[in-house]
């Protein structure tokens, strides 16, 4: 309990956007106003991300068999983390597969332990890094916070709906990060 503390309370002093903005869920307002997709798709994804992660936490038996973490960007499901058999990262992938609206399942789980808290500690301070590298992209509509960033084991994803440049650009900005093992774009183009 002490480490998902721990994480909700990192995650919520990263979430894009300014922290100031969170007063009075101004943040939703402010993400909707910049993200490419609808505040429809924005609600459905959250739907999802949220109805895998309570499903999994629901069944004992393969929330103790796993330790995953699910992001939903434009109805794609990525999911990464660890289970300790092919059987249970089967069975995740087929749990958020069969939700309604899911267009795809991206499954970047690994066979083995969860990570550690340390293992945790450097994954958000990179996700952090990258989130603040973003913020120097110099290209005409480039907006940081329509870009999703994910890390799990020195890996980081990349979601979003963006232009072929500003794909490029993430992925430059990111890849140079100490720490960062490899860049995963999970990007669709408009």
């Amino acid at each position: 309990m002490r480490k998902l503390t721990l994480l909700l309370l990192l995650s919520t002093l990263l979430l894009q956007g300014c922290g100031a903005l969170l007063v009075g869920g101004t943040a939703t307002g402010v993400a909707v106003i910049h993200d490419r997709r609808s505040a429809g798709t924005i609600l459905d994804d959250k739907s999802i991300q949220f109805k895998v992660a309570a499903q999994i936490a629901a069944d004992k038996e393969l929330a103790g068999q796993s330790d995953v973490s699910v992001t939903t960007y434009n109805y794609v499901v990525l999911m990464v983390g660890s289970a300790t058999s092919e059987h249970y990262r089967a069975r995740l992938v087929e749990l958020a597969s069969g939700q309604p609206g899911v267009k795809r399942v991206i499954n970047e789980i690994q066979i083995g332990p969860g990570s550690s808290l340390s293992r945790d500690t450097k994954d958000t301070y990179i996700t952090a890094k990258v989130k603040i590298e973003l913020l120097d992209i110099d290209l005409a509509s480039f907006d940081p916070t329509r870009v999703k960033v994910i890390t799990k084991n020195g890996i980081v994803y990349l979601m979003g709906l963006v232009t072929a440049a500003e794909a490029d650009a993430v992925v430059e900005a990111a890849r140079y990060i100490r720490g960062v093992e490899r860049v995963v774009k999970i990007f669709e183009y408009i």
